[in-house]
């Protein structure tokens, strides 16, 4: 098996994110430059598209400026607002529970640690560093389906679960990748890499890919 080149990767990935849209919960950080305006995009936008999720922030944010806004609103009217983002009951549930484990935790501020983001309700370790990557800057890898699959068929790593690749690329990818790794390969993986089929004829770094379990490509 050949041996991965990922600064060769990364260089080529940013080269190609430049043609792709710009992801909702980056456009969110830099429009607004808020931390609790990014922590609720990353929320809405788990299992939802970014059509949707900048929809649902939009129609969210005209009600809700700061984490207080949140209070005057029911679960029913925070429902109405960002359907239909995926799981749009369980996240309504969760906004609305945000302003008070928001005010008794942490004083009302949106902490900048994994750790601290964790005791939010909604929120996991993906949504957890995204949000540190994003909206604070620090090193933090954010791993959905797209980093997962993409560094396994890559070859770069092997492992079996969100968790161990982020676990496994904390100790072998050069920090300087960290905060947008996620941006990269998420565009990556829905333009070209994608899970079963992947376009390898016309990807940038097929030269540098085991290709690790994939059995048909276009």
């Amino acid at each position: 098996m050949k041996e991965v080149d990922i600064s060769k990767v990364f260089k080529i990935l940013s080269e190609e994110f430049k043609n792709h849209n710009t992801p909702i919960v980056d456009l969110i950080q830099i429009q607004t430059k808020d931390p609790f305006k990014v922590l609720i995009a990353t929320i809405l936008s788990a299992r939802t598209g970014d059509r949707t999720t900048a929809n649902a922030c939009k129609n969210l944010f005209l009600k809700v400026n700061k984490y207080k806004d949140l209070e005057k609103l029911d679960v029913k009217e925070i429902e109405k607002l960002i359907y239909p983002v995926g799981f749009y009951h369980t996240k309504a549930i969760h906004l609305k529970e945000l302003p008070k484990i928001l005010e008794k935790e942490f004083g009302g501020v949106v902490p900048s640690t994994i750790d601290e983001l964790l005791k939010l309700p909604g929120v996991g370790r993906k949504t957890a560093n995204l949000v540190v990557a994003v909206a604070f800057d620090k090193p933090a890898i954010c791993v959905d389906t797209h980093v997962h699959k993409i560094m396994n068929r890559l070859g770069y790593i092997k492992t079996k679960t969100p968790l161990e690749t982020e676990m496994k690329l904390r100790k072998i990818l050069p920090e300087k990748y960290w905060t947008t790794i996620n941006s990269i390969l998420v565009a990556h993986g829905q333009h070209i890499c994608r899970p079963i089929s992947p376009k390898c004829s016309t990807c940038k770094i097929e030269k540098y890919c085991n290709k690790i379990n994939v059995n048909k490509t276009r």
